[in-house]
């Protein structure tokens, strides 16, 4: 079963493009069912992919819960496990997927946080702009938002992949697919004066070197990303936010001033128009939010809710 984990883990790397993040949940999600069987065997028996039944993976689930797992992290493991059968039933390795009829667990789906227009408007204007790494920051903020790019995209931001005279950026998203995303004049204004001020020895000297790069001219890593971010918006009333929350204020601010959602879709470079609509339920959150602050009739006062009471009564 050892060799058939690591053809899996090639497969997803050679032809799904996999991120090494993805590949190393699935090694480590397998091996775990592995070693648990391994552990759990009755009579040593060895174990193999077409001898792992349903009612193996159902102990397996159950162990898991009962140690503390968190259902978001049982529904990934079972993914895994149904990912890698049909991969083996695909090579006619086996003939049956021991996972397929297990119903993933019914997770929680709250709704990611938002930034105000205000809000999104004050950070941007935080960095100070006394050095070049501040207006690296800048223009990184103005991109997320501008954009509505992952962390990884923006960060795989090369300086070809700007085209400032149609105010557009290619994006390279999940499984290596690109695609053309708008991007605003202020944010392009930012990235330019971030452009000027870099050291020379740190200017770009090719136009596919990074965009966004840090003090020794590297590429900047996600993890620098969110730290800037948090760094950033550490002032902001509902406290620190990630580098996801301006992809999130991006979409959601796009659907209130009247963009479809086929058009968010495109920027977001969603593979489903249902993953985009989750920012249908934002934008009426908000909305209900604004009416509740700002009408003199959407809340009863104590003394008609009193009254009610007594004439129910």
């Amino acid at each position: 079963m050892e060799d058939q984990i690591r053809a899996f883990l090639r497969f997803l790397e050679g032809e799904r493009n996999a991120s090494a993040e993805t590949v190393r949940n699935y090694s480590s999600d397998l091996r775990q069912l592995l070693a648990f069987l391994r552990k759990s065997g009755e009579g040593g028996r060895p174990i193999t992919a077409a001898c792992i039944t349903t009612d193996d993976v159902r102990r397996y689930l159950h162990w898991l819960d009962r140690n503390g797992e968190k259902a978001s992290s049982l529904a990934r493991k079972l993914a895994s496990i149904r990912s890698f059968y049909r991969f083996l039933i695909g090579r006619g390795l086996v003939s049956a997927n021991p996972a397929e009829d297990i119903r993933s667990p019914k997770l929680p789906k709250p709704l990611p946080r938002v930034l105000t227009k205000d809000d999104a408007d004050s950070l941007m204007e935080i960095p100070d702009e006394r050095s070049w790494l501040s207006l690296r920051d800048r223009a990184l903020l103005e991109t997320l938002y501008s954009t509505g790019a992952r962390v990884s995209e923006a960060v795989g931001m090369n300086w070809n992949d700007l085209d400032q005279a149609e105010g557009l950026v290619r994006v390279r998203g999940k499984g290596a697919k690109e695609r053309i995303v708008p991007i605003g004049e202020v944010a392009l204004h930012a990235i330019e004066r971030y452009r000027q001020a870099l050291p020379a020895a740190l200017a770009p000297s090719t136009s596919s070197a990074p965009l966004f790069v840090n003090h020794r001219g590297g590429r900047l890593t996600t993890r620098s990303v969110a730290r800037i971010v948090v760094h950033y918006s550490r002032s902001l009333a509902g406290g620190p936010v990630s580098p996801h929350t301006l992809r999130h204020s991006f979409a959601t601010h796009l659907l209130d001033e009247g963009a479809d959602l086929r058009s968010i879709q495109e920027m977001l470079g969603h593979a489903s128009l249902s993953t985009t609509q989750k920012y249908t339920h934002l934008a009426a959150d908000q909305l209900a939010a604004v009416y509740d602050r700002a009408h003199p009739r959407a809340r009863c006062s104590a003394d008609d809710l009193r009254h009610n009471e007594q004439e129910l009564s």
